[in-house]
C-alpha cells in the first residue's frame, strides 16, 4: 500500500481532502490557519485504491528551534516516508510567495509529485488553478475538498504519478477470476440508477450547445445568440428524463489553443475540459456544415483518454440535404478518424425544431449502460479460446507468447487483464486486435476500453480446471 502526503501552505484544505479521502472526521478542520501542527496518517479509499494517506501542518517559515520550525521538521519526515506528494495550493488566493518557495522544496525530494489547486469552484477559483502552471509541476488538478469534486481527476493522477503501486496486483486479479465460474453465468453491471447521470455537451464554438440544452430542457435556461463564445462557465443544470436524474453541463466553445488568446478565454476552456473529465458521458456536438475538423477529432481522443463514454452529437441538421446519404458518410468517417471508441452513436439533432433530441438521449443512456456492463469470466474466456485459435500471438526469440487467461476487473469503462508468458513482448498490433475483437463480440460499442498484461499463471490450473 503505497504513502500520499499532502503538503501545502497552512489553510489551504489538507485536512479537508484528508477527512474526505479516509471517510471520517479525523483531522480538525477549521478556517484559523495552523490547526494542523503533527503528521496524521489514515487510510484512504479513492475508486478502487487504498493508500495511506499523510495529513502535514503548513509548510511553515521558522528556525529549527521554534515551533513553526519544528513543524516543518515534521512535514519534510512525511514527505521523506512518502511515495508521493501531493502539492495543494488555494486556488482562490492564487499563487504565493511561500507556494513557490515550497515548490522548489519539493523539487529537490524528487518524488512523484501531483499538484492540486483546491477551492477551485467558481471563476475565482478557476483562475488561481490556472496560475498554478507557472509552479513548472505541469497541469494542476482543480479540487474541491469541500464538496468532493474533482476526485476523479486526483485518482487518474494518482494512477499515473504510481503506475506500479496503483496497479491491481496479482491477488486481487486472481481473486477476481476465482470468484467467476467458467459456466454459463450471466453479464453483471455496475449502474447505480439512483444516481444523477453527469452528462457533458462540449464542441467548438457556436456548435449549439447552449441551444441544445435549452431544447432538451423546455425553456430558455441558457444565453444563446450568433455569437461564438457566449457561454463561459459550466453550467450544470439538474433534470429528470424519462423518469431518470441528469445533471447536464453546458460548457464554452473549445478552439484550437494556438487560436486562444485572452485569459478569460483559457479559463472557460479550461472549465470545459474539466467538466468532461467529472461526467460520465460526454456528448461531442459537430456542426453538421463543418463535422469532424481538427479540433473535433482532438476533442473526441481527449474524451476516450479520460475513459469517457462518447455520443457524436451532429447539431444544424436542419440544414442538411440528402440526410440519409450525409447520415451513412458521417458514421463511416467517425469510425475511420476514431478508433479507439469505434461504433460510438452518431445521432443528427436540430435544437431549432427538436428533431432527434429523443434519439440522442436514449444514446446517451445506452452507451451509459455499456460504460458500466461487466463482461462474465466465463464467456470472455470462451471468446479468448476461438480467437486465439484463429489468430495466436506471434513468437519472440523463437520462443511463443503464450496467453492463458482473461478477465474484466472494473467497469466504467470497461478494464481488461490478460496473463500468461513473455506478455511484455506482446505487440501493440495484437493488442489492438483483441481490443476490437472484445468490443465488437461484446458490444462494447462507443466506450474506451482498457486492457492490460500480467505475467502469471491461470488460477484455474491450480484447480485443475
Amino acid at each position: 500500500m503505497f504513502k500520499l502526503a499532502i503538503v501545502g501552505r497552512p489553510n489551504v484544505g489538507k485536512s479537508t481532502l484528508f477527512n474526505r479521502l479516509v471517510g471520517k472526521k479525523l483531522a480538525l478542520v477549521d478556517d484559523l490557519p495552523g490547526v494542523t501542527r503533527d503528521r496524521r496518517e489514515g487510510t484512504a479509499h479513492l475508486g478502487d485504491l487504498t493508500f495511506t494517506i499523510i495529513d502535514t501542518a503548513g509548510l511553515e517559515t521558522g528556525a529549527p528551534a521554534t515551533l513553526a520550525g519544528r513543524m516543518r521538521a515534521q512535514t519534510e519526515a512525511a514527505v521523506a516516508d512518502a511515495d508521493a506528494i501531493l502539492f495543494m495550493i488555494d486556488a482562490r488566493a492564487g499563487v504565493m510567495p511561500d507556494d513557490r518557495a515550497f515548490a522548489a522544496l519539493l523539487r529537490r525530494a524528487d518524488k512523484p509529485l501531483i499538484l492540486a489547486a483546491n477551492k477551485a469552484e467558481g471563476r475565482a477559483g478557476a483562475a488561481g488553478a490556472q496560475e498554478a502552471f507557472d509552479l513548472g509541476f505541469g497541469e494542476p488538478i482543480a479540487l474541491s475538498a469541500e464538496h468532493g469534486e474533482g476526485l476523479g481527476a486526483l485518482y487518474d493522477a494518482l494512477r499515473e504519478a504510481l503506475p506500479e503501486a496503483t496497479e491491481p496486483g496479482e491477488d486481487e486479479i486472481e481473486e477476481a477470476a476465482a470468484a467467476e465460474p467458467l459456466g454459463d453465468e450471466e453479464d453483471g453491471s455496475e449502474l447505480d440508477p439512483t444516481k444523477p447521470l453527469r452528462v457533458a455537451i462540449i464542441g467548438r464554438p457556436n456548435a449549439g450547445k447552449s441551444t441544445l440544452l435549452n431544447r432538451i430542457l423546455g425553456e430558455d435556461r441558457l444565453l444563446t445568440g450568433p455569437e461564438a463564445g457566449i457561454t463561459r462557465d459550466a453550467i450544470g443544470v439538474d433534470l429528470v428524463w424519462r423518469d431518470r436524474q441528469l445533471k447536464m453541463f453546458d460548457t464554452a466553445g473549445l478552439r484550437k489553443r494556438a487560436r486562444v488568446d485572452e485569459k478569460l478565454e483559457k479559463l472557460a476552456g479550461a472549465d470545459a475540459l474539466r467538466a468532461a473529465k467529472f461526467a460520465e458521458v460526454v456528448v461531442l456536438l459537430v456542426d453538421a456544415t463543418a463535422p469532424f475538423e481538427k479540433q473535433d477529432l482532438t476533442l473526441a481522443d481527449l474524451i476516450a483518454r479520460e475513459g469517457r463514454a462518447l455520443v457524436i452529437g451532429v447539431s444544424k441538421w436542419d440544414l442538411v440535404q440528402d440526410r440519409g446519404a450525409k447520415l451513412k458518410e458521417l458514421r463511416e468517417e467517425a469510425a475511420r478518424l476514431l478508433p479507439q471508441v469505434k461504433g460510438m452513436p452518431v445521432v443528427p439533432v436540430s435544437s431549432a425544431t427538436g428533431e432527434g433530441i429523443d434519439a440522442l438521449m436514449a444514446a446517451v443512456f445506452a452507451v451509459h449502460e455499456t460504460w458500466n456492463r461487466r463482461i462474465a469470466t466465463g464467456r470472455l474466456n470462451r471468446w479468448l479460446a476461438a480467437a486465439l485459435a484463429a489468430n495466436p500471438p506471434p513468437a519472440v526469440a523463437g520462443r511463443r507468447i503464450k496467453i492463458r487467461y482473461i478477465t474484466q476487473l472494473r467497469a466504467r469503462p470497461p478494464y481488461f487483464v490478460i496473463f500468461g508468458n513473455q506478455l511484455e513482448h506482446l505487440p501493440e498490433s495484437y493488442k489492438r486486435f483483441l481490443t476490437n475483437g472484445i468490443r465488437e463480440t461484446f458490444d462494447l460499442k462507443g466506450v474506451p476500453i482498457r486492457l492490460s498484461t500480467r505475467t502469471s499463471e491461470n488460477p484455474y490450473e491450480k484447480k485443475g480446471r
